[in-house]
Order: structure tokens, then C-alpha cells, then sequence
């Protein structure tokens, strides 16, 4: 179609003719490459568009006779004659790798790719992958609901040998923190400073422990899995057209919450990931939109109706009746970007450029010896990040609750030497980034006190002599 989120692909080894041709693509992969940017690819194997599918009309054994999608039919890859369904992905995936140059590939809805076979399809895509880079690195991201952390284990531990999960828990617990709504699959989730402390020493909260919401257990053990193999987000296509009108962030929660949860998100140990514009704080929406018509775009109107339902503030008639037309090229429009907002919001992109030179450049937050964290109130916490010498250590205090006034503060992360002080090195609220300017204050008078909604990095120096 015309437009569309590309997520029903027919033609695996053709770009979208959106991003023109072939050609254009390897263009756009080689500058990218000259600006010291890598370029991953979304791709998904789990299951083929409705509209415009060819492969079934060659062959029957394309499609699974056994496991099914959320989206139709699964693809064969452990049925009667599953043998050259699997060699046509490993094609696949070395042609992205080689003829195009990508960097790597982020695998959509692994859950729904299905495979009893002795060595699973995802293993060897991966190995695939690394084989066609030859010298060059390969980055490979799953996007994995019921959360397995053996897609990230190596094949010696029995896993298939992955570099990152998207890690949905952080995502959810952040939102409910951010907004305060606990609907439909945010039930299971409190947004209380614990959860996000738990999130960044741990990474899934849920590791095989009951789920309210879908009625069973979640999740795998990941305390083993190496921090930065989650992939840590407040936004992404998914969760910003999952609420009912596309909403960004920004528009569901105050500035200043979302400046300290913006502080976290990209200083936290996860490998963060910034969904388009949110480093301008864009407020374009983003709902969902599909380039389908007659039988097939009423069944995604509805499909999406239905969806949107999950959420009782969103099941009511009235606006039920206000939802986008995914159908409709209007609705697509509506989520193009409007670059003048960079200079228009150059306060949010001031500040995501800090904290990104922040993470890259300070020694100790960007490679910390050892790292750890901890409650300090129902809605605030403290992540401390060690360097070589307990000097050089680094704070990140994030308070999203009231004023918090720390006296006595019995909390062994905020301790120090006797002749040294926790000093302010960065904070949300600078009148740059759009803050009331409020600084984090500790002395021997006053001892700890945070100012509300306020994310502050601190560094220790020596105690100024009185």
C-alpha cells in the first residue's frame, strides 16, 4: 500500500518501494555508516501479510499446518518439509547483511516465531547473521513478550546466542509511574520507586512469577543475563498507538516527571532506545495505520476497536466512535513529524544531548566497576555507580514523589567519606532543559533533601572547610 508500518511484509528480500529503491537504501546505509551511525533492520519472521502473499500459491508447506500468530498462520519451520522454508530465511538474513550492510536486526514478535525442531530457527538466523558480517560486529534485538532470557544465553547454556531482549517491564512500570493508569496490561504494575530500582539492577521484573492480567506465570530467571542486553524505552510504535489516540508521553504526564524518568531511561544501566522524536519531545501522535481496503480494512478497523476495548476508559462509546480510522490516509499524515519542532523544543533536545554525552563520556557512569541500587522512599531512589576508587563514585537521585527531606538518611549508597560531600554535577530541573532550577542540597545542617520530580546526578568531592 501506500502507507503502512510495515509489519505484513509478502516480499522479503524487496525494501519498500517508501524507502525507494534498492539502491536508495544502500545509499542511506553508507552515509549513515560516514556520519558513524549503525543501521538496524526491523524484520519479521513470525508470520506473512494478508494482502499480496504469494509464497502459499507455489507451495503449501510455507505456512504451518500446527502453530498459528496473533496474525494468521505461523511460518513452517519445524513441519513436512520445513527444510527449505528455513533456508530461505538464513537467505534472507544474509542478504540483508551482505548486500545491504546493516548493522544488524531487530526480530519482531519472537514469541510467534515457533519451532520444535532440535535447534531452533532463531539460533541459526543468528548465526547466520554473524557468519555474513565476517569481520564486521552484528547487533541481534528480540522483541520477546513472555520475556525468555535464553534468547540472550549462549548456545553452550542451551540458548541461541542473541544480543539484546526488549524489556517490556521497565517500559510498563515507568508509564504507571509516569501517569498513574493501571489499565489492561498495566494492572500488574505500580510505577513505585522499588519496581524501578528493580528494573535497573535486574532488568525483567517478571521472572517466572504470576501474571494477574494474562491468568499464568511470566517470564524466565534473568538475574544472570548481563544488564545491557535489555533494551529499555518510554516509548516505542507499540506503546504510543496502543493508547487510544496515538499519544506521546509528553501529553500524558507533567514535564517535569518526564524530564527525571527521560534522566533515567537513558543514565540506568539498559541499553536505552529513543522512539522517533522523542528527543524533541515531537508532539505529533502516533497511531496505528494500515493501507488496506474492502473486507480487509473493516476487519483492521474493528481488529484495532477491539483492541483499543482492553482499556475501560477506552471502551466507552464516545470513544470508541473518536478513534482514527487506521484505514484512513489522514491518520497516517497526522504522524509525520514536524522537524521545526526541534528548534521550537530545543529545551528537551538540550537536554536529551547532555545526558546521552553524559552516559558516553563520564567514566564512571558510561563503564561503573560495579553498580547498585536502592529505595528511599515510596517514590524515589538512589542508583549508584562505582568507579576504581570509592572517590570517584556517582549518584543518580530520582524523587517523583513530594519534597523529600532525607533526616536521618540510613541508606549505605548515599554514604561517603567524612571529608567529602555529594555534589551536584547535572540536574532535570536546569532552567535550560525548561526546570524551575531547583538543586539537590546536602549538608551537615539540612542533611538530604530532593526537590519533587527531580532526577539529579551527584559526584563526590572534598568537604569545604568552615
Amino acid at each position: 500500500g501506500e502507507f503502512g508500518w510495515g509489519y505484513d511484509g509478502v516480499d522479503w528480500f524487496a525494501p519498500t518501494h517508501l524507502y525507494g529503491t534498492p539502491d536508495s537504501v544502500r545509499r542511506f546505509v553508507d552515509e549513515a555508516h560516514k556520519l558513524e551511525l549503525g543501521v538496524i533492520l526491523d524484520v519479521v519472521y513470525n508470520h506473512l501479510g494478508p494482502d499480496g502473499n504469494y509464497l502459499p500459491t507455489f507451495s503449501s508447506d510455507y505456512l504451518s499446518k500446527k502453530h498459528g500468530t496473533d496474525w494468521g498462520q505461523s511460518i513452517n519451520y519445524d513441519g513436512e518439509n520445513s527444510g527449505p522454508v528455513r533456508e530461505l530465511v538464513r537467505a534472507n538474513v544474509r542478504h540483508w547483511i551482505e548486500e545491504y550492510h546493516f548493522d544488524g536486526l531487530r526480530l519482531d514478535a519472537t514469541q510467534d516465531i515457533h519451532d520444535d525442531s532440535a535447534k531452533h530457527i532463531l539460533q541459526e538466523l543468528g548465526e547466520e547473521a554473524r557468519a555474513a558480517a565476517g569481520k564486521r560486529s552484528v547487533i541481534l534485538i528480540a522483541e520477546n513478550e513472555p520475556q525468555q532470557s535464553r534468547l540472550v544465553r549462549s548456545s553452550a547454556a542451551g540458548g541461541y546466542g542473541l544480543d539484546g531482549l526488549w524489556n517490556d517491564d521497565f517500559h510498563h512500570s515507568a508509564i504507571v509511574a509516569a501517569t498513574g493508569r493501571r489499565e489492561a496490561y498495566f494492572t500488574d504494575y505500580k510505577g513505585s520507586a522499588a519496581e524501578l530500582v528493580a528494573t535497573a539492577k535486574w532488568g525483567f521484573l517478571y521472572q517466572g512469577q504470576r501474571y494477574v492480567w494474562q491468568k499464568k506465570r511470566r517470564g524466565s530467571c534473568s538475574l544472570d543475563v548481563p544488564r545491557d542486553a535489555f533494551v529499555t524505552f518510554l516509548e516505542n510504535h507499540d506503546q504510543v498507538a496502543n493508547l487510544a489516540f496515538g499519544k506521546r508521553l509528553r501529553e500524558l504526564t507533567s514535564p517535569d516527571r518526564l524530564r527525571a524518568l527521560t534522566a533515567f531511561l537513558l543514565l540506568a544501566p539498559g541499553t536505552p532506545m529513543l522512539f522517533q522524536g522523542q528527543e524533541y519531545a515531537a508532539s505529533t501522535p502516533f497511531p496505528f495505520f494500515a493501507d488496506h481496503h474492502g473486507e480487509l480494512g473493516e476487519a483492521v478497523r474493528k481488529g484495532r476497536a477491539q483492541y483499543h476495548a482492553q482499556f475501560p476508559s477506552a471502551a466507552t462509546p464516545e470513544v470508541q466512535r473518536a478513534l482514527p480510522d487506521p484505514t484512513s490516509i489522514a491518520t497516517f499524515r497526522s504522524a509525520k513529524l514536524d522537524w521545526s519542532e526541534r528548534e521550537r523544543h530545543a529545551q528537551a533536545l538540550a537536554m536529551h544531548r547532555d545526558l546521552i554525552a553524559l552516559r558516553r563520556h563520564d567514566p564512571v557512569i558510561a563503564a561503573p566497576v560495579r553498580f547498585d541500587g536502592a529505595v528511599l522512599a515510596a517514590d524515589a531512589f538512589v542508583l549508584r555507580f562505582f568507579g576504581d576508587d570509592r572517590r570517584d563514585d556517582r549518584l543518580l537521585l530520582v524523587n517523583l514523589g513530594p519534597d523529600l527531606e532525607l533526616t536521618p538518611a540510613p541508606e549505605p549508597l548515599l554514604g561517603g567519606d567524612q571529608d567529602r560531600m555529594w555534589k551536584t554535577a547535572w540536574s532535570s530541573e536546569d532552567v535550560r532543559y525548561g526546570g524551575l532550577g531547583a538543586t539537590l542540597v546536602d549538608d551537615d545542617e539540612h542533611g538530604l533533601r530532593i526537590p519533587t520530580h527531580t532526577a539529579v546526578v551527584m559526584f563526590s568531592a572534598a568537604r569545604e572547610s568552615t
